[in-house]
């Protein structure tokens, strides 16, 4: 598969580590990478991003395939393992750095995603705190943020068993 073939999304789930392994688990997902989005400064680090001063996201930027699955399909699976009506706040995660969101470039069908966010806040009864913006800027984290989970099995993660269960068992379209 060719870089044509594929879109991007980035998510911002709570903590990164467990929404990227939980995004890898995705049939239709071809690559995961964390990071924070749509801040205010040039290259934060970890340790400001911690601050909660930057106005960054920890974030997990995505890329699938399109003709497997889709934006709305993937954004149905994001809000499953969060909990849509939290702002700031994912498991024992607190901060603006742990809100919520969907960040797209141009090109991205938002009418998918907008439908599935609507569908989940019509049977909840209750507006969404999940942003819906455009990416404004991504910077990659530091590598031991990268695959973090993998390389550290036993590491936090506000994301449950059930929950990554619900990852694998997604099957794509072939």
């Amino acid at each position: 598969m060719d870089d044509n073939n594929v879109c991007d999304l980035w998510f911002a789930a709570g903590c990164f580590w467990g929404a990227e392994k939980y995004f890898k688990l995705i049939d239709g997902v071809v690559f995961t990478e964390v990071g924070y989005a749509n801040g205010n400064t040039e290259n934060p680090t970890y340790k400001q991003v911690y601050t909660d001063t930057t106005g960054y996201a920890e974030t997990v930027h995505i890329r699938f395939d399109p003709s497997r699955i889709s934006a709305g399909e993937l954004t149905a699976l994001f809000l499953k393992a969060i909990d849509p009506l939290s702002l700031n706040k994912q498991g024992e995660d607190e901060g603006t750095r742990y809100r919520t969101g969907i960040y797209y470039a141009p090109g991205t069908p938002l009418e998918e995603i907008r439908h599935e966010m609507a569908s989940v806040e019509a049977a909840l009864g209750a507006p969404l705190a999940v942003e819906l913006l455009p990416l404004k800027n991504f910077v990659r984290a530091e590598d031991y943020h990268q695959d973090y989970l993998d390389k550290n099995p036993g590491g936090y993660c506000h994301l449950t068993p059930e929950i990554f269960a619900i990852a694998s068992g997604y099957k794509a379209k072939e």
